[in-house]
């Protein structure tokens, strides 16, 4: 798999927009160890859009960079402490989720539609997150898997909200500004050598 520098620029361009993304800050309803945050958002919209490696590539980007002390969490978070918290397995299931919205969005697609975008945020962007953040959230916080999922639940509307959102956004982006999808290239035909007696 070959990175051009194209594809080095979208990848830098949508983990800056899940940082900026974070900047309004968190809220931790009902006192939650886990907070919710715009930033999943950036997350669905980079599968979306960049498909699957781009867009785990971006959050990926994101990560390292916070893990080495910037702070581009919401709230301004930042360094290594950020991967040993409870809400730290949804910051590693930010990969797999935009990894699996950019393979429902895309595989053998030419152009995004609204119905596979919407199955994308919800399977990639919501239980592919949910996946690996549920597990870590009832390890670190001494809970069932019962008990996390039940806790979970208070994610779901807000995250309904920001994958509906992905839809709107992602096709607005395709009618305003195709160039900013990649999608799967077409085999280039040779021309027939013709030969000249």
């Amino acid at each position: 798999m070959k990175t051009t520098l194209n594809d080095i620029t979208r990848i830098a361009t949508f983990a800056a927009i899940i940082a900026v993304l974070g900047i309004p800050g968190a809220v931790s309803p009902f006192g939650m160890a886990v907070p919710i945050t715009l930033q999943t958002l950036g997350v669905m919209l980079a599968g979306a859009i960049l498909g699957w490696w781009r867009g785990a590539a971006s959050v990926l980007v994101l990560l390292v960079l916070t893990a080495a002390g910037l702070p581009l969490l919401s709230g301004g978070r930042g360094g290594i402490g950020v991967f040993f918290v409870p809400s730290s397995g949804y910051l590693i299931g930010w990969v797999l989720g935009a990894a699996v919205v950019g393979v429902i969005v895309h595989a053998g697609a030419t152009r995004p539609v609204w119905w596979r975008v919407a199955l994308g945020t919800v399977v990639g962007g919501m239980l592919a997150i949910y996946a690996v953040g549920i597990p870590v959230m009832a390890a670190m916080l001494g809970l069932s898997l019962g008990e996390a999922t039940i806790a979970n639940f208070a994610f779901v509307p807000g995250d309904a909200i920001k994958a509906a959102l992905t839809v709107a956004l992602t096709m607005a982006v395709w009618k305003a500004y195709p160039r900013a999808f990649v999608t799967p290239r077409q085999p280039r035909v040779e021309p027939t050598p013709v030969s000249v007696r």
